[in-house]
């Protein structure tokens, strides 16, 4: 595990830095096990320059099974973990905000009842942080619009649903009637970040529509905050996955703008390791996903 980790690590953060510092061994130890390992399996993993470090073509082969490996272990402790302490083994779900916002609630309530002694831990955040932790064992599944290209390696994505993307506002906005993007100036606009998964397909819409910026902009993947700008004094536009404002938007407090849209729907759904068959829970949790699907 200590080859196989320093040899992943290494990639994801791309350099022997950033990695000593994501597993806590000096750059010298790593440096080291990472030749170790090379000398085991005979061939070069990594080239390393001032620049960083850039895979070879046996590291790129070796680099899904090393993450797929490193997988399977951490998933065997956190089994054996659960054994010794006499409970069974927690499903760990990650989720980006429109799916736990939405759907997510009665997923959980569902599962509940077809498999209540399995112990659920959720946990939400930025695409590309969540992968990485699906990649490395850390999560089971992830919810949510599909990654990037370059983040899917090893993984595999099932559509569940299309979602658009939409421009919130409280109830009662101004602007509420709005058709042009122009007249949102002057307005505090919430863009998703970087790391959002939604953020390509908001850069592309905006461009499509000759609008590069907007000059009252604010950043966020907080969904609180984002309500509370949304619904407070601030009175922002938002520009989020329909599935976070959808209750907002059924209880009367926010409506969307009557923009046209469409060229930013996409897929929502489960993203998995590629190689792993799914545990019994795994399995009752995908059933549980379809059942509140069928319901909504």
């Amino acid at each position: 595990m200590r080859h196989l980790s320093a040899f992943v690590e290494t990639v994801r953060r791309g350099s022997l830095k950033a990695a000593s510092e994501q597993i806590m061994l000096t750059q010298p130890a790593i440096s080291k096990t990472l030749r170790d390992l090379e000398e085991i399996l005979g061939v070069t993993l990594l080239h390393r320059d001032r620049g960083g470090i850039r895979l070879t073509r046996e590291g790129a082969v070796f680099r899904q099974f090393a993450e797929q490996g490193l997988a399977a272990l951490n998933h065997g402790l956190a089994s054996l973990d659960a054994l010794s302490a006499g409970r069974a083994t927690p499903l760990r779900i990650g989720t980006l905000p429109s799916v736990a916002a939405d759907l997510l609630p009665d997923v959980i309530l569902q599962f509940g009842e077809l498999s209540p002694a399995t112990p659920v831990t959720v946990e939400d955040g930025g695409i590309r942080t969540l992968l990485e932790r699906l990649r490395s064992g850390a999560l089971d599944l992830v919810l949510g619009r599909m990654g990037q290209p370059e983040t899917m390696t090893g993984l595999s994505f099932t559509q569940l649903y299309a979602e658009q993307v939409v421009f919130a506002a409280a109830a009662g906005h101004p602007l509420a009637q709005e058709t042009r993007l122009e007249a949102l100036n002057e307005c505090l606009i919430l863009y998703p970040p970087n790391d959002a998964a939604i953020r390509p397909l908001v850069d592309r819409y905006l461009i499509s529509q000759g609008i590069t910026d907007w000059p009252n902009r604010l950043e966020t993947v907080s969904s609180s905050f984002g309500r509370s700008m949304t619904l407070g004094p601030a009175q922002a536009i938002w520009i989020i996955s329909q599935g976070v404002v959808a209750r907002d938007i059924a209880a009367g407090q926010m409506i969307t703008l009557p923009l046209d849209t469409q060229a930013m729907a996409g897929p929502v759904g489960i993203m998995a390791r590629s190689e792993e068959d799914p545990t019994p829970a795994i399995r009752l949790f995908r059933q549980a996903l379809v059942s509140a699907l069928q319901d909504s």
